[in-house]
């Protein structure tokens, strides 16, 4: 199954350290499980687009006003969800941020 790894800021983590945060080394150990990902640029480049009476509206900036944002993704598949939970745990933003595990729903699968 695949799942989306959404990698978020927060506040209350260990603060950042370029020279603690070994993704190429997290990169290369999950080479097979690891589809691709990539980081997301900050949420001041983010524009929010909401469709109303048929007119698209767009907003700069994220859709929350929150502290955290999503700072990236990686997709990968994994046989269960321990599995994939196991592989996140070893993300480097699992220690400086937080890592959200969501499996895909495929349109062709029921609930």
């Amino acid at each position: 199954m695949r799942y989306m790894l959404f990698i978020c800021t927060d506040p209350e983590a260990e603060p950042y350290s370029r020279e603690e945060d070994h993704i190429e080394q997290w990169v290369r150990e999950t080479e097979g499980v690891r589809l691709h990902g990539d980081r997301l640029r900050p949420v001041s480049d983010a524009v929010t687009v909401r469709v109303r009476a048929g007119r698209t509206l767009t907003t700069e900036g994220p859709f929350a006003e929150t502290q955290e944002h999503v700072a990236g993704y990686d997709v990968i598949e994994c046989d269960t969800l321990e599995q994939a939970v196991e592989v996140a745990s070893r993300h480097p933003m699992a220690r400086f941020g937080r890592v959200e595990v969501r499996p895909f729903w495929p349109f062709d699968e029921e609930d």
